[in-house]
């Protein structure tokens, strides 16, 4: 990998880009669509065919703990997937697929075992041991017609309170401000709404469960909710400014709550982490080093920040990886083979994976698996899904 641009340098070269993109209202994570359908010439070779579950890799009515759990963003279902030996990815293949809904996002899965997937057209619960839908709860927000694609309206985020409660799903209604929904998990019902910002990417919760964190993409903040009163407050976490407005690459998409201090740890372009302080609003900048648009993130057991390289977005970035940054901020970044959305890690800390869904043209269908331990070891491709994006570890 070539050595990091200087944040001038940086800036620059995007801002030159973004120019082009906003002209043309084609920026991947700005307003509009311009996504290939996978049989388009110019999109990836590695978008593939939809693998077909083998159910008799998993007892009937038991999922094996480690199985990996993913949103099919290019279908209504979610995939489970056998992860392989020891969870290496090899030999791994799908074990079966369950309908949820139109254009499933993210998802979350609960110490009960029940998974709820924000989907185009409510949030569905899913019973992860009988591999079953149990209900679909309707958004109270109108959020447009049910459609699929990059900025469909619908759930995006999704979180579950620490106590299991409540969960809250961030709801897109393209071109306005969006809204965290309160689902009651008990009665499977909403029972409060919040407004925030726009194109709520990612919901993340307190480590105490007081407050809820939407990370409002195309508004450049997070919006605090309070959890009890629904109360909120905006916070601008914008490292770049937010020239450009919709147009713009430079937004946040995805954070973590590092459990320590409560802060948000919020990653951009390979370049900048933004720490931001709940309490105070405050921002602060640490540097990172892949120099590559970023997504998904996640937080080892350890502390350990996994995040997301989906690839460049200016001519002198550099190509997809995952970021692997120690709590003392050293970092280790592993080279992907094309676009990825989103990561989880296994229990024991050891594994990543990394889904290729993405939230643009390019996707694949299927799971990167890292070994975090061996630093020599080759990344190994698993077939997964359809358009995999949210993934969670059973």
């Amino acid at each position: 990998m070539t050595a990091p641009r200087g944040p001038r340098a940086a800036v620059r070269a995007r801002r030159l880009a973004l120019g082009v993109l906003a002209a043309a209202l084609l920026a991947g994570c700005a307003s509009g669509t311009t996504e290939a359908a996978p049989d388009t010439p110019g999109a990836s070779a590695a978008t593939g065919t939809v693998e077909t579950p083998d159910p008799s890799r998993a007892p009937a009515g038991r999922t094996p703990d480690g199985t990996l759990l993913v949103a099919d963003f290019g279908g209504d279902t979610v995939t489970f997937v056998d992860p392989g030996r020891d969870g290496s990815g090899t030999g791994g293949a799908p074990i079966a697929s369950v309908k949820v809904g139109t254009a499933p996002y993210g998802l979350v899965v609960g110490e009960d075992g029940r998974a709820w997937v924000a989907t185009a057209e409510g949030v569905a619960v899913v019973d992860t041991q009988k591999r079953t839908r149990l209900a679909l709860v309707p958004y109270a927000t109108e959020s447009g017609p049910v459609t699929t694609g990059e900025y469909r309206g619908g759930g995006m985020g999704i979180a579950l309170a620490p106590d299991g409660k409540h969960v809250y799903v961030g709801v897109n209604v393209p071109g306005e401000d969006g809204a965290v929904e309160v689902i009651d998990t008990a009665t499977r019902e909403v029972t409060g709404t919040a407004k925030v910002g726009m194109r709520p990417f990612d919901v993340d919760v307190s480590p105490d469960g007081r407050e809820v964190y939407a990370t409002d993409h195309d508004s450049f903040d997070v919006t605090a909710v309070d959890a009890d009163t629904l109360r909120t407050r905006r916070m601008e976490v914008a490292p770049y400014g937010t020239e450009g407005g919709l147009g713009s690459w430079l937004k946040p998409h995805y954070a973590v709550v590092r459990p320590g201090d409560g802060k948000l740890l919020l990653p951009f372009e390979g370049e900048r982490l933004a720490v931001l302080d709940p309490r105070s609003g405050k921002v602060t900048i640490e540097r990172m080093t892949a120099d590559t648009h970023q997504h998904g993130a996640t937080l080892a057991p350890d502390g350990t920040l996994l995040v997301v390289g989906t690839g460049p977005i200016g001519p002198d970035d550099e190509d997809p990886s995952l970021t692997v940054r120690t709590p003392d901020g050293a970092e280790r970044v592993v080279p992907l083979d094309g676009p990825h959305e989103d990561v989880a890690v296994s229990r024991d800390g050891r594994t990543a994976y990394v889904t290729g869904g993405f939230t643009r043209d390019g996707y694949w269908n299927g799971i990167t698996v890292v070994d975090l331990d061996d630093e020599e070891s080759e990344p190994v491709s698993l077939k997964a899904g359809n358009r995999p994006l949210g993934i969670a570890v059973l």
